[in-house]
């Protein structure tokens, strides 16, 4: 069993929402097989509990726009560890600290990576700095 569609979809929106707020390190894994709730887990990191939170509601927003709500949602208060789901894919945001400590990459490192379109985000955001800049 892979990842559907829909879920790879919502994946790469959540990843693009991450990647406008700086987060880094950016990671969908396909958890379809051993996860009978889910199909993906995003992971994300940023600096500090700030960009933790900013990356967060970057997601929210993102997702609220096309219609998909939010099913749960943990750890916004301490901004260390955010966890968002999404019934299709659970998004993690951590603190660079925290990820590095917990290992999700490491706990489904049998779990294939979902290739992400952030490439794409990266040179819409390049032309738009660009065309600030005209």
């Amino acid at each position: 069993m892979t990842a559907s569609t829909r879920a790879i979809e919502l994946a790469n929106i959540a990843a693009q929402a991450a990647d406008k707020r700086l987060g880094f390190d950016i990671v969908g894994l396909d958890v379809s097989n051993n996860m009978p709730l889910t199909d993906i887990f995003l992971l994300a990191s940023g600096r500090n509990e700030r960009m933790v939170l900013s990356i967060a509601d970057e997601i929210e927003d993102a997702m609220r726009d096309i219609g998909q709500c939010t099913l749960r949602r943990e750890g916004r208060r301490e901004g260390r560890w955010v966890l968002l789901d999404f019934n299709d894919i659970v998004v993690h945001v951590f603190h660079e600290e925290e990820r590095m400590f917990y290992g999700l990459e490491r706990l489904w490192n049998d779990a294939p990576v979902v290739k992400l379109d952030l490439a794409d985000a990266d040179a819409e955001a390049d032309e738009s700095e660009q065309a600030e800049e005209n």
